[in-house]
């Protein structure tokens, strides 16, 4: 890396930008500007610089692809990816291109169900602006400052589908700085149907969990507000969960249940700060018009009842207050409202959003498998769990998020006190959870940045790096984007 070019491009970001859109790494020496980039030294904590607009990031890129190579940027949206890095490069010494000062909501059509967001819009903003419309936001059970761009981009799940769902059009800038609008864009003059895939290949998968482009906005799709919503909770044994789960599949199977079904392990509930029982958990959306509602509820019931392996059966309305902070949290957001959620960060870090990285002697990292929607499946995994706290001492949480009714989220949760042992335990648990679920066909589908060589090896054919390093190669020739995000071939 040139430092003389690097304090070169960072001078002139500060000249773009404006001295309080630059963050000087530490270990560089003050200099002649507000950016103190004199020398820069490796193992130093990394440059951020926070663009405003598009104009800016394109002006960025191209400048830095002209007269810098060999600087990488990692571009993030609010950097409140926790347990998965949070606002961390993948490698050292690359800038931050920190996209959280771009938060307009540039248009919302709540008639076709659209919003036009950039990547500081977070999932509480843009939750509120929906509040009183026909329409509703797909929102996580994560904070409500979390970035609805940033997450869809790393496939996150949302309450009612996987957030990638919910996009159908992307403004992307490439690493020369050309500026391309992929999938379905609104257009004010020419009405358009949100179709996202328009013709020939599809272009917006290809930006999802990638390095090929920095995103500066995004079209998102949203979810007409069902007339009414029920949640329906019940409780299970731990030595029924396989045959609990199936028997919860065959509701979703039969239609009478939508939305992402929930079910938590005790160590789960512990982890996001609820009370902590020796049972399972299972949250159950029901919504629609009322009368079909109050069948579905019936039904619901007396499947589950005639089971023999559920008790305390309890259905809930949005008015009504969760029995502890989990579950308030999923009962809310079940209906686009994640203004709950920050209750459950507090519980767990015993701080806002704004201080967890910062300030919080607690930490979470996550491992997330994509597993098949089967009791056998979900059995098969805890087993790997019970094998893991053997091995270390750690007991994982886990959490089935079941977003189809074949497929399952899987979300392994370690929570632990920032002290040197339990830090080193939580690390050794997640290292043999990339080594034990693999080996048995339950692949992450998001990755932390820790484990991002494993990407290659983790793909189901050697010819899909292959043709990710194609795509790189024609977009990014000089890997100016995140190089070591998702890589085609392990990546030094």
């Amino acid at each position: 890396m040139s430092r003389d070019r690097l304090s070169a491009w960072l001078a002139a970001c500060e000249k773009l930008l404006g001295a309080d859109s630059i963050h000087a790494p530490v270990g560089l020496e003050p200099g002649d500007g507000a950016t103190n980039v004199s020398l820069f030294r490796s193992r130093c904590a990394p440059a951020t610089v926070r663009p405003m607009t598009t104009a800016q990031v394109r002006h960025m890129l191209r400048t830095l692809s002209e007269e810098v190579p060999g600087v990488s940027v990692y571009p993030l949206s609010t950097g409140r990816n926790w347990g998965l890095g949070s606002a961390e490069p993948v490698d050292d010494g690359a800038v931050v291109l920190d996209l959280s000062r771009m938060d307009r909501i540039r248009s919302l059509d709540v008639g076709l169900g659209l919003a036009v967001v950039e990547p500081g819009v977070t999932q509480g903003r843009l939750a509120h602006a929906l509040h009183g419309t026909p329409m509703m936001l797909n929102v996580t059970a994560s904070s409500a400052h979390t970035s609805v761009v940033g997450n869809a981009m790393d496939r996150g799940v949302g309450l009612r589908r996987q957030r990638c769902d919910d996009i159908i059009g992307l403004e992307v800038v490439l690493a020369d700085g050309t500026e391309i609008q992929v999938g379905a864009w609104p257009d004010d003059d020419t009405p358009r149907a949100p179709y996202p895939h328009g013709l020939g290949p599809g272009l917006v998968p290809l930006f999802l969990q990638s390095n090929l482009g920095v995103v500066t906005a995004a079209v998102v799709k949203l979810l007409p507000r069902p007339e009414q919503t029920r949640m329906v909770t019940v409780r299970f044994a731990a030595e029924d969960l396989e045959p609990a789960v199936d028997e919860l599949r065959h509701l979703y199977t039969r239609g009478l249940a939508h939305g992402v079904l929930k079910i938590y392990s005790a160590s789960a509930v512990g982890v996001y700060g609820g009370l902590r029982r020796s049972e399972y958990v299972a949250y159950i959306c029901v919504d629609g018009v009322a009368s079909v509602v109050a069948a579905a509820l019936a039904e619901v019931e007396r499947a589950l009842g005639e089971s023999g392996l559920f008790h305390d059966f309890r259905c809930l309305s949005p008015t009504d207050q969760g029995a502890d902070v989990v579950e308030d949290v999923v009962l809310h957001a079940l209906t686009g409202d994640p203004s709950r959620n920050d209750d459950m960060l507090r519980a767990t870090f015993g701080v806002t959003a704004h201080e967890v990285d910062a300030t919080s002697d607690q930490g979470w990292l996550f491992f997330l498998p994509m597993i098949p929607f089967t009791g056998r499946a979900v059995a098969q995994a805890r087993s790997l769990l019970e094998k893991v706290k053997e091995a270390t001492g750690v007991d994982c949480g886990m959490t089935v998020n079941a977003i189809t009714f074949d497929l399952i989220d899987l979300v392994v949760s370690i929570r632990f006190t920032r002290n040197f042992g339990e830090v080193e335990a939580a690390h050794r648990a997640l290292n043999l959870l990339y080594e034990w679920f693999p080996a048995q066909g339950f692949v992450p589908y998001r990755v932390d940045i820790d484990h991002m060589g494993l990407v290659p090896a983790l793909r189901s054919h050697p010819g899909q790096s292959r043709l990710v390093e194609l795509l790189k190669t024609a977009l990014d020739p000089q890997s100016l984007i995140s190089p070591g995000r998702y890589p085609a071939f392990p990546h030094h």
